[in-house]
Order: structure tokens, then C-alpha cells, then sequence
């Protein structure tokens, strides 16, 4: 969700921005965590930019790197990448930062003006470098965080193009029989009426069906089709699919490591960058859907605040594994907790890849079975009439 606030500080006066959150009291959490109260708060509706329209914080962070270790000041390197930008998203995204440097705002908060195009991490981390002075050394931060997260995904989306390619073609080749083959070869067998077995009545059947009604089916189907693809699309049934699929065993505890692969991997991110370890929990909460590991964050930051140490916090919320305890009690005595969390992430993200691997190996044969097994059945059903009339010639 996303929030307009009003908030006051001492050191930073009165200012003004648009936030995401999960709520209204996370986020008035986080602003008394970094100091800031609340003066007026509202929530707004995020603007929908499809994905053809929208402007990657990576690509725009990897083209200002480039430009930055080149010499180049900020200002000169937003307009360099406003003249060469692709797309009227970019341009006026572009154009609109620009606008704001030159009307004296900060980088970070001329980046906050655009939350439909910059998250609220990636400002975060630029407020964080304004005050260190390394807006370089952070863009390189971001870009790795983002290519370690994005890796574990694009493993997932590559092993499904395989099965779901499958699918469409087992589907178009079952389609095709059923609606134009079997139509035309079942006319073979009409003469021969009863003495036809009912599996192959059941085919003329069917023939007659399609033959009649073959307009209303195809519009039934593409009907069906487009009203699922418009249902998945809604907030509300995706949050269904979600929830079903965390209960199915084995895979929930997948979806689990998934989610807190992504969270540990922003929180390390945060902590090298210098910022306290209870402020950016506050800004990882997002990260965890399932409500068991939503709630653990909740009582974490709890026994935290209360003076616990992180390791027997995460361990009693459940937010780490066995071995990630470990890792984090030996970041907390060595001082060295960013290191600890990416060494745990990287464990995480290895074990998903392995069985990712697995998982594909053993789903893409069994469902090749099945859809060949479709297709035999069919063709089998469009054979056995002239099977069983060479046993009765014999």
C-alpha cells in the first residue's frame, strides 16, 4: 500500500512524501524508528503503468553507474540519460527528476516524487549514500542485491517454459483431434450403427456435437479462456493461489525458503550499507507474504527492541534455519552481520536452485507421459472399431 505523509523531525523540519507500506501502523513504526513524527497521513492509489510503459530502477541504476565512474556529476548524468532514453516512460521519469535537482531537492527525495517507478528500498539506500557521500559504491550495492534476487526467479520462470510449452501443444494437438479429426473419421463408421462398440458411438457422438454446436463451443472455450486470465490478474485470486499453494507440502516449504531468500538478501544490503539493524527490518516487511513468517518479523522486531539478540530472536520467530542461526550468532559476535546475511541468502538461494533442478527433471517426463497417453487414448478410441471388425471378418 501506499501513503502520503506529513512529518517532522528537529534535524530535518517538515517535509513531505509518498511511502509504501503494509499498513498504516508499520509505517508509523518505521518513522518513529528513524526519528521522524507524523504530522498527516493518507493513503493513495499507486499508479498502474503496464508492462510496456514502466522504467526499471536496474536498468536506470546500472546506465547512472556507468556514468558516475566515468567522471560524469549527477545532474550531467541524468541528462545524458533523459537524451538517450527509450520509451516516453523513461523520458519522463527522467525529465521529471531532472526538474526536481534543479529545483534544489535531493537525489533521494526527487527519486520518492516517482514511487511507481523507484521503490522505496532503492530510495532508501540513496537517502543512506547522501550522508556517507558513495552514491556509487550504493548504486553497486543495489544492482548486485537485484541480479542475486532476480536469479533465483529467472531459474524458476526458465524451468517452466519447458512444461508449459508442453501443454499448449499436448493441448492443440488434443484439440485438433477432438474437433477436426475424429469429426471426419467417425463418418467411416456411421453405416455401421449398433454393431459399433459404445466407445465408438461415443466418438459419432461426439462428431454430431461438434458438427452442430462447434461455434458455440469455440466461443464457450475462448469465453472460459479470457475470464480465467482476467481472474488471475485480480489481487484477491492470486492471494487465493498463494495461500493454496503454501499449504501444499513440500512446495509451501519451497515458497517459504523463496521468501526468505529475497528478505535476507535486502536485509544484508541495508546493514553493509550503514543502516541500523532495526530500521531495516522495518523496511523488509513487505518481503514476507506468508502470514507465519509476517508475524514472526512482527515478534522479532519485538524481542529485538527489548534487548534479545537477533539470533534467538530470529530462531524463536522462525525468520532463519537451523544453520542460519548459526551463521547469524557468529555475525553478531564478529561484528560482521552483513557478511553472515549474505553467506545465509546464498545457502538459501542454492538450495532452491537444487531443487528446482529436481523438480523439472521429474516434471517434464511425467507430463510428456500423460499428454502422450491423452493422444494414445484418442487414437486408440478412432482405431478400435476397425479392430474389432477384423475379428469379426476372421
Amino acid at each position: 500500500m501506499q501513503f502520503k505523509i506529513k512529518t517532522y523531525s528537529l534535524t530535518g523540519g517538515v517535509k513531505f512524501a509518498t511511502v509504501d507500506a503494509a499498513s498504516e501502523l508499520e509505517l508509523r513504526q518505521r518513522c518513529a524508528a528513524e526519528g521522524w513524527r507524523i504530522i498527516a497521513i493518507s493513503a493513495s492509489v499507486r499508479p498502474q503503468l503496464s508492462p510496456r510503459a514502466s522504467y526499471s530502477a536496474l536498468e536506470f541504476s546500472n546506465e547512472l553507474l556507468a556514468l558516475i565512474e566515468a567522471g560524469l556529476s549527477l545532474t550531467e548524468s541524468l541528462d545524458i540519460q533523459s537524451r538517450k532514453a527509450r520509451g516516453p516512460r523513461a523520458k519522463e521519469a527522467l525529465a521529471q527528476l531532472l526538474n526536481s535537482l534543479k529545483e534544489g531537492r535531493s537525489f533521494a527525495t526527487a527519486l520518492a516524487e516517482q514511487p511507481h517507478v523507484f521503490p522505496g528500498l532503492f530510495v532508501t539506500l540513496v537517502k543512506t549514500s547522501e550522508q556517507t557521500g558513495d552514491l556509487a559504491e550504493t548504486l553497486k550495492r543495489y544492482i548486485s542485491h537485484q541480479q542475486q534476487v532476480d536469479q533465483v526467479r529467472n531459474k524458476v520462470v526458465s524451468a517452466s517454459v519447458y512444461p508449459l510449452l508442453l501443454i499448449a501443444v499436448g493441448f492443440l494437438v488434443i484439440a485438433f483431434l477432438l474437433t477436426y479429426v475424429i469429426p471426419r473419421f467417425s463418418r467411416i463408421y456411421e453405416d455401421l450403427g449398433a454393431n459399433l462398440p459404445w466407445t465408438s458411438r461415443m466418438m459419432i457422438g461426439w462428431s454430431h456435437f461438434i458438427g452442430h454446436y462447434g461455434g458455440l463451443v469455440a466461443t464457450i472455450a475462448i469465453a472460459l479462456l479470457s475470464v480465467g486470465g482476467w481472474a488471475v490478474l485480480q489481487a484477491s485470486t492470486r492471494a487465493r493461489l498463494a495461500r493454496t499453494a503454501w499449504s501444499v507440502p513440500g512446495v509451501g516449504e519451497k515458497i517459504r525458503l523463496y521468501q526468505l531468500a529475497r528478505f535476507t538478501h535486502t536485509l544484508a544490503m541495508l546493514v553493509n550499507g550503514g543502516m541500523p539493524f532495526a530500521a531495516a527490518l522495518g523496511l523488509v516487511t513487505d518481503l514476507l507474504q506468508q502470514p507465519s513468517l509476517s508475524q514472526g518479523l512482527v515478534q522479532a522486531r519485538q524481542m529485538i527492541n527489548e534487548g534479545r539478540s537477533v539470533s534467538d530472536a530470529f530462531a524463536a520467530s522462525s525468520l532463519a534455519t537451523e544453520v542460519g542461526v548459526r551463521l547469524i550468532a557468529v555475525g553478531e559476535r564478529s561484528g560482521s552481520m552483513g557478511l553472515s546475511l549474505e553467506r545465509l541468502a546464498r545457502l538459501y538461494d542454492d538450495e532452491i536452485a537444487r531443487w528446482v533442478d529436481w523438480f523439472s527433471r521429474l516434471f517434464e517426463p511425467v507430463l510428456m507421459l500423460v499428454i502422450g497417453a491423452a493422444i494414445g487414448a484418442i487414437v486408440i478410441l478412432m482405431y478400435m472399431p476397425i479392430f474389432e471388425l477384423a475379428n469379426t471378418l476372421q
